[in-house]
């Protein structure tokens, strides 16, 4: 079962949106019983989930400038935090990044078995990789928090709506999305990257997340993106590192098990949120719809599959694949449970061309499972392939069930 925590949406019309009516939205979370991370980009609810699940825990929140500097002075003084509130069983610290020398000092006191869940949240992982992570490896579970699935929102799922302003909670929720998408990728870059020193040149890192946003859903080539931002390739490598390490972007390998064929040897890449996408992508007279909406679809499907795998308790992958004669499928999702091939496509039509890359998947892999996204309104089939509409598909992935499955038996 999943925790029943809320988010409260007080523009909601039909479509979930504006008007007056208070909306309550759950998430698929389940907190783990031990001390765990809980990481996430900026906005995703991580606090809001923590203080509704956890209203009697004891707060550290180094967001708080004094709070900083008084455990970032002296970080021992967690130890005289816990003497002065011993009955706490439960201690939240927020953004723990920001003062990564608390981590020795939590792995200390687990290990002393007092009886204390820490949880600790973040919304960056590059302070913390030498330090804590691999520090706590073993004593504290590593979980996620996404942006909304679909199935979260219900019945007020709008496609068109998180096709255009994503579904991080604090854009979806605001009266005013597309102003906090606008300064959603700037916080970033002066709270984040700039104030943090992580890059020597500001610009040129803003530069770049623009560049990026023509690769969303795209192979990654450095070359390339190296050329159009006018800097090394080492820079451009070490700019995706800080995209990922923030938790805006993320990579998906080529498949390679069993290969038959000569494949891609490049990543795939995305940022989390396809609002995001849409925020950084320049748009104007030589602009086309379809390259903005076609890679926003898809980038809108990789969200959600990435959480639905990074939810499951057991190891799944994902993954992409594409031949270097061009063949290509936008997902392969391959675990202990299932093996699925997904292709997306942006029109509001299913034709034999659109399944050749799954057909040639299924001549080489016929124990998986095929599936065609679109944008049409009804479940069909091509050269044998189960052809089903996005919105539906999104609307019906939850953690706890299996994918392709979920999609047969949905309104069936």
């Amino acid at each position: 079962m999943f925790a029943k925590i809320t988010y409260v949406c007080q523009n909601e019309t039909q479509n979930g949106i504006a008007g007056g009516k208070m909306h309550f939205i759950p998430r698929f979370f389940t907190a783990p019983k031990g001390s765990f991370f809980l990481f996430g980009p900026r906005g995703t609810g991580k606090s809001t989930w923590l203080k509704q699940a956890f209203p009697e825990a004891l707060w550290i929140n180094l967001l708080e400038p004094e709070q900083l500097r008084f455990y970032g002075a002296f970080p021992e003084r967690l130890r005289e935090t816990l003497t002065l509130n011993p009955k706490a069983q439960v201690v939240v610290i927020d953004e723990v990044q920001n003062v990564p020398e608390l981590l020795p000092l939590v792995h200390a006191i687990i290990e002393e078995k007092r009886g204390i869940q820490f949880i600790l949240t973040g919304s960056s992982a590059r302070k913390l990789k030498r330090v804590g992570v691999d520090l706590l490896a073993g004593r504290a579970i590593l979980k996620r928090m996404h942006p909304f699935f679909a199935a979260e929102i219900g019945v007020a799922f709008d496609l068109e709506r998180a096709l255009e302003f994503g579904l991080v909670p604090l854009i979806y929720q605001s009266e005013k999305p597309q102003q906090e998408l606008r300064t959603y990728a700037a916080l970033y870059l002066k709270e984040e990257v700039q104030a943090e020193g992580l890059v020597r040149r500001i610009g040129d890192f803003a530069r770049f997340m623009e560049v990026m946003s023509f690769s969303h859903g795209g192979v990654l080539n450095t070359a390339n993106i190296s050329r159009e931002c006018a800097v090394k390739r080492k820079t451009v490598e070490n700019y995706l590192q800080i995209l990922e390490d923030l938790m805006l972007a993320f990579t998906l390998p080529v498949f390679t098990k069993r290969a038959q064929r000569g494949l891609s040897a490049h990543d795939k890449f995305y940022f989390f949120d396809t609002g995001v996408f849409r925020s950084l992508r320049p748009k104007g007279p030589l602009d086309l719809g379809r390259e903005i909406q076609g890679p926003a679809l898809e980038g809108l499907v990789a969200q959600h599959l990435k959480a639905w795998v990074e939810e499951q308790e057991e190891k799944w992958d994902l993954s992409f694949w594409r031949t270097r004669s061009g063949l290509e499928v936008d997902f392969v999702v391959y675990g202990p449970k299932g093996f699925w091939a997904i292709e997306v496509k942006n029109g509001t039509t299913a034709s034999p061309s659109d399944v050749k890359g799954l057909e040639a998947f299924r001549e080489d892999y016929p124990e998986s499972q095929q599936l065609l996204l679109y944008r049409g309104r009804a479940k069909t089939l091509q050269k044998g392939i189960l052809c089903v509409p996005c919105a539906e598909f999104l609307a019906n992935i939850r953690p706890d069930c299996k994918l392709i499955e979920n999609v047969n038996n949905a309104n069936s």
